[in-house]
């Protein structure tokens, strides 16, 4: 969900459910502003990213910071996130236990691919990643623990759209048209073009459709009935990774990879 969609949202909840605390939302959304590779932001930054005034933000981040979710570097008069976000993340992944079940096997397929093999799952219209494996043999993607990929342009999200059922797939495309109403036909055509990857090969690819010179495969199970759909992917760069070695080589053994964690 973008940052304008949240903003509709709001103004929508406001007046349909008396529930709904706009002051709380606004306040997420601007700790949902800091991205992986963010160290620090700035009151006008964070009010350019969140799409609100600066005289707003400027409030949000005084009693976020008092609670201790940012921190203020007064040096350069900018904040970074605080410790109790920290502690929030650390809560949510210590319980993610199928993190430690896929780490050894996830290491394995590394090595032999020379690739990043890295666990996922969705935050709105991004993926993002809960462990992540490198091999030492070659050069990988830098991306770690935390980092976000769009959902509909990569092969783990678009796995993830694949597995979910038609009507969240369709409700996430939506959010996507809206995002990007003139590359969304290409966007759409790309992810439908997954879906069907998905039922004849068991995963889905992205050779160059989020970055030119990365090829992924990737597949997505549910640990347990019920539960929130996880994606797996393996890439890396494309003069390292090719389509034929993807598909043909590292495929059986991703798809291993995720029935062994099915089945544990």
């Amino acid at each position: 969900m973008s940052v304008e969609q949240v903003q509709g949202a709001q103004k929508s909840n406001a007046k349909e459910d008396r529930h709904f605390v706009t002051a709380l939302a606004r306040g997420l959304e601007v700790l949902a502003c800091f991205r992986s590779g963010d160290k620090l932001l700035g009151n006008q930054e964070l009010a350019d990213r969140a799409k609100l005034p600066k005289s707003t933000v400027s409030r949000l981040t005084y009693t976020l910071t008092k609670l201790g979710y940012l921190q203020y570097d007064d040096e350069v008069g900018k904040y970074r996130l605080g410790t109790a976000t920290l502690a929030l993340g650390s809560a949510m992944l210590s319980k993610l236990d199928i993190r430690q079940i896929a780490r050894p096997y996830m290491q394995e397929l590394a090595d032999f691919s020379h690739a990043t093999v890295s666990l996922g799952m969705r935050d709105r219209l991004s993926m993002i990643y809960v462990e992540n494996c490198r091999s030492q043999a070659a050069l990988t993607l830098r991306l770690d623990v935390g980092a976000r990929i769009p959902i509909a342009l990569t092969a783990m999200g678009r796995a993830y759209l694949a597995e979910a059922s038609a009507t969240e797939r369709e409700d996430i495309l939506e959010r996507v048209r809206e995002l990007d109403h003139w590359k969304f036909p290409d966007i759409r055509a790309g992810v439908m073009r997954s879906v069907e990857e998905y039922q004849t090969l068991g995963c889905c690819t992205s050779f160059g459709d989020w970055q030119p010179d990365v090829n992924a495969i990737a597949v997505a199970f549910r640990p347990t009935s019920g539960a929130s759909i996880l994606s797996i992917n393996c890439g890396g760069p494309a003069f390292n990774l090719s389509q034929d070695f993807l598909l043909n080589e590292v495929r059986p053994r991703l798809l291993e990879l995720r029935d062994r964690l099915r089945r544990a």
